[in-house]
């Protein structure tokens, strides 16, 4: 059996852009870009990156709620994109997705007991509905005698693990977790997140979890990969990706996170980007990110730097000139490019 619960291989998601009477195509929408991603078992994978990065999208597409442009999707060593209907309502027995909004993702003409139930039936359970249902309204902190209550009645937080019951109820494998907290309270994302890790000892589960939030997924994650334009640009353990930043976009992204100590804010020195992000409909030639770079050369601008091993430790990164340890960003840079193994 594989380390490996999920893998994409060069996942690729273009949109097509039409226009005129016709609706001709005249380019794409590269919401994601060619995606080589690994989730081990019973992990948690943290995935952070700007709105409009792709991180979404990708959720979509190892979902398969959106056909992709190009490549594989790989769940327990099988290539899903090749199932046909039957196949694949097997396969969703075991992937499930908690939305961002709690509130638009239930049917407000739907009780609890109902929208909870849904999967339930759909897979043709065979116990007692809804027996099963209270007792998922009891596992995520709720009283199950709000079986009949509607969605309106509930707080952000009651309805979000409402969401998390409806994910659970089949007992599945990975959950992807679409910015689960975004949307709710600071007091209430610390009972969501510990929910969740709850579950996951509990269940034996595996998460990705999406966020932009990086201190709750410094809390939750147990790998982290970032997400640039379309592409995953930097990934690796959530302490060697806190402590050791390698591309220079996640320590742009990491400079940002507050300090609770006040003389520590004051005397630090946050790196903040030039420039916009770019269209993914007209993305920068070479590295996408080398327009906002710091440390760009004219190098980066020609070519494409794949994501390459920084270290012994599998630290991953897609950059030319990549930041090296106890070193400060907006140092100048050597002129030659980095290559694994120098």
């Amino acid at each position: 059996m594989s380390e490996y619960l999920l893998e994409t291989k060069n996942l690729k998601m273009h949109f097509p852009i039409k226009a005129g009477v016709f609706k001709r195509t005249v380019g794409h929408v590269k919401a994601v870009d060619g995606v080589d991603l690994q989730v081990r078992r019973g992990e948690t994978l943290g995935l952070v990156g700007e709105s409009g990065c792709g991180k979404s999208t990708l959720a979509r597409l190892i979902l398969r709620l959106l056909e992709p442009t190009e490549g594989e999707v790989i769940f327990e060593g099988e290539n899903i994109l090749n199932f046909n209907r039957k196949q694949m309502l097997r396969v969703r027995r075991n992937m499930q997705i908690v939305f961002q909004d709690p509130y638009a993702s239930l049917n407000p003409r739907m009780t609890v007991g109902s929208i909870i139930s849904e999967p339930l039936k759909t897979h043709r359970y065979e116990g007692d509905v809804k027996r099963r249902v209270q007792e998922l309204l009891e596992v995520v902190g709720l009283n199950p005698e709000h079986y009949n209550r509607y969605p309106h009645e509930f707080s952000g937080g009651q309805r979000q693990r409402i969401g998390v019951a409806r994910a659970i109820a089949l007992n599945p494998k990975l959950i992807i977790c679409d910015e689960p907290v975004s949307a709710l309270d600071v007091s209430i994302q610390a009972q969501v997140v510990n929910l969740l890790e709850d579950l996951q000892k509990e269940f034996d589960l595996t998460y990705i979890f999406i966020a932009h939030d990086l201190s709750v997924v410094k809390h939750i994650s147990d790998r982290v990969a970032v997400m640039y334009l379309g592409k995953i640009v930097e990934l690796a353990d959530r302490a060697k990706l806190y402590g050791s930043p390698r591309h220079p976009y996640t320590t742009s992204l990491l400079s940002a996170i507050p300090v609770p100590d006040p003389e520590k804010e004051r005397e630090r020195r946050r790196i903040v980007l030039t420039g916009d992000v770019p269209s993914p409909a007209n993305p920068p030639s070479g590295c996408t990110f080398h327009t906002r770079c710091p440390r760009a050369q004219d190098y980066c601008a020609e070519h494409v730097p794949t994501l390459e091993k920084q270290d012994e430790d599998g630290h991953l990164a897609s950059c030319f000139f990549p930041v090296k340890e106890g070193q400060q960003v907006e140092q100048r840079v050597e002129t030659a490019p980095y290559r694994a193994g120098e």
